[in-house]
């Protein structure tokens, strides 16, 4: 089980969201909008998963992703958005976002992103060998929770 946060200024998004986890097997130990005050007090829960929509891809939204990844740099980004082009698929992987969330929201595909991502993260950590010291990351023993 990976404790969760849910950043998104749309309420029933959260709700959605926090269900689909809920249901998959994970823990949702907050959501928020994203005001800075939102921000600060899910950085303090210390999540291993972090699933945002940052509204329009632009420098804000971009600002809010680098300060997650600076924050929480051990865990797993997720962007959460109705429209994913190129462009914003590139300046997100940018900084650092592991995965994609597409709404609306389909239950099966949301819990197969986030477990796809895990395995190829172990993978690659696995594939990295023995030079990569067990830090606390999501590695290869979540795998199978999810």
């Amino acid at each position: 089980m990976l404790k969760a946060v849910i950043l998104d200024a749309n309420a029933v998004a959260r709700n959605l969201l926090t269900s689909v986890l809920v249901n998959g097997g994970h823990q949702v130990v907050g959501d928020a909008n994203l005001s800075p005050a939102s921000l600060a007090r899910v950085i303090k829960l210390k999540p291993q998963v972090v699933c945002v929509d940052i509204g329009e891809t632009n420098e804000e939204g971009l600002a809010l992703l680098d300060k997650i990844k600076t924050e929480l740099p051990k865990a797993l980004l997720f962007l959460v958005s109705a429209k994913i082009d190129a462009s914003t698929l590139q300046a997100a992987q940018q900084r650092g976002v592991h995965g994609f969330i597409v709404k609306p929201f389909n239950s099966v595909a949301v819990l197969m992103s986030i477990r796809n991502t895990i395995l190829r993260i172990a993978k690659q950590q696995r594939s990295a060998g023995p030079a990569v010291e067990d830090n606390g990351d999501v590695g290869t023993g979540d795998a199978e929770a999810v």
